[in-house]
């Protein structure tokens, strides 16, 4: 290795602002990988480049380097086009599970990997979890089958998969370099990458229960996510979504399971289906299985309506070894000890639902995790939402609150007492759907 490779001079350059080179970039990378490189200088480079700041060139070569960290799936034995979606995470966030056998009813392949949750409420594999008997944890071989056979599977990240962002992911957590645009696009797309999709859909939200609250930066990741993912080779499209307020009327794992449900019966909540759609059409639009936007909503209307995206979904149940008889039975899902209403305080309309304090409330409740090693209660949660702008009676359930205790019952009615506020003048639901890039 040449001088200018050591650890401490390629830090340097970073640190002066200077554009790292492909070798640099590949050399820092591998030393996450490796452990050729101490956790205080894989740290201070972190510190660097969160300071400094990376060029797109140089968040594109970070981003490939990411990937091929591990392995990469192969899957150019599946016919049909592949596309994937991922969402910076939200409160009540639930799309993925009745989108992706949407659109593989509409015949597009859907390899899906996915994470936990940390904070807020659990990541799509913990809500896969409440499924009795559901695994995520599939090899990549058999991973590469059932996407072959039917078109779709959910799994969690493999230790082979993009190593080097698991261990930069827990020393960006202790540092405060989360919230780093070009680190945070390549945690992303090298997992995205490697799953061996064709092109991705990207859900950027922002407002008080996301990631990224300030419009204008969820607004500056989206367009990084686009530019590398296109850089590498993959059409990729974001869809700038609001999080103001909870997505739907259920926060909680196996809740929100129910409603996927619901939503593949055609009878989910209209804005997770207004953001379901939108996310929907990108899809079918890069995969080319749609011309137009219209003949998008088209198609995944149809698979609601003909029953086939609700038929793909039992399929991925029962492929990954889950009771598939929840979709018809939801009471099969699991069921907290207590429930219990908390009462508007007087006849009005809704003014506001704050996100993030139905997502404490929910967290209270142990939907979600404050450490990475919690255990989640998948069954606890809230349910029956009250929305923006809805009329309420005195007196009537602003939600149903789902606990393992009664004290936990009384804590979540005081918490989200605060969340969910009534007033006597008409408010109108903010937008959902901001604005497409790419």
């Amino acid at each position: 290795m040449s001088a200018t490779l050591f650890p401490q001079h390629v830090i340097a350059r970073k640190r002066d602002g200077h554009a790292l080179t492909p070798d640099e970039i590949a050399a820092f990378v591998r030393g996450a990988t490796d452990g050729s490189w101490a956790d205080y200088q894989l740290s201070a480079m972190l510190m660097a480049i969160f300071l400094r700041g990376m060029t797109p060139p140089e968040t594109a070569l970070f981003t490939e380097a990411m990937m091929r960290s591990g392995f990469v799936a192969d899957l150019s034995n599946v016919k049909r086009p592949k596309a994937d979606k991922h969402s910076t995470g939200g409160v009540g966030d639930k799309v993925s599970l009745h989108l992706a056998p949407m659109v593989a009813a509409c015949g597009v392949a859907v390899p899906m990997i996915s994470g936990r949750g940390l904070g807020h409420t659990g990541g799509t594999l913990d809500k896969l979890e409440s499924i009795p008997g559901f695994r995520v944890d599939l090899t990549f071989a058999e991973y590469r089958a059932q996407v072959e056979k039917i078109g779709l599977a959910l799994i969690g990240q493999t230790v082979e998969l993009a190593p080097a962002d698991k261990k930069l992911y827990a020393l960006r957590d202790v540092t405060s370099t989360v919230e780093c645009i070009p680190l945070i696009c390549g945690s992303i797309l090298s997992k995205k990458l490697a799953e061996g999709i064709d092109t991705l859909v990207l859900d950027v939200k922002f407002g008080r229960g996301a990631f990224m609250p300030d419009r204008a930066r969820a607004v500056e990741l989206a367009s990084a996510l686009v530019s590398v993912a296109t850089a590498l080779g993959k059409p990729a499209r974001a869809v700038l979504t609001a999080m103001d307020q909870p997505l739907g009327r259920a926060v909680g794992n196996a809740l929100e399971v129910a409603e996927s449900i619901d939503c593949l019966k055609g009878r989910g909540p209209a804005d997770t289906m207004e953001v379901t759609f939108a996310l929907g059409e990108q899809m079918l639009l890069l995969a080319k299985v749609a011309a137009t936007k219209a003949d998008a909503r088209h198609q995944l209307e149809a698979s609601l309506t003909s029953g086939a995206a609700l038929q793909k979904f039992r399929e991925l149940i029962a492929a990954q070894g889950g009771d598939a008889r929840v979709v018809d039975e939801p009471s099969r899902l699991p069921q907290a000890k207590f429930t219990g209403p908390l009462a508007a305080p007087r006849a009005g309309f809704v003014q506001d639902v704050n996100a993030l304090a139905v997502a404490h409330a929910a967290l209270r409740l142990g939907a979600g995790r404050t450490k990475a090693e919690d255990k989640i209660d998948h069954a606890v949660g809230v349910s029956a939402l009250a929305k923006i702008g809805e009329r309420v009676a005195a007196g009537a359930p602003l939600c149903l609150i789902h606990t393992s205790s009664k004290q936990a019952l009384a804590e979540a009615q005081t918490m989200l007492a605060q969340a969910i506020v009534v007033g006597e003048t008409t408010v109108a639901a903010p937008p959902l759907i901001d604005q497409i890039l790419g």
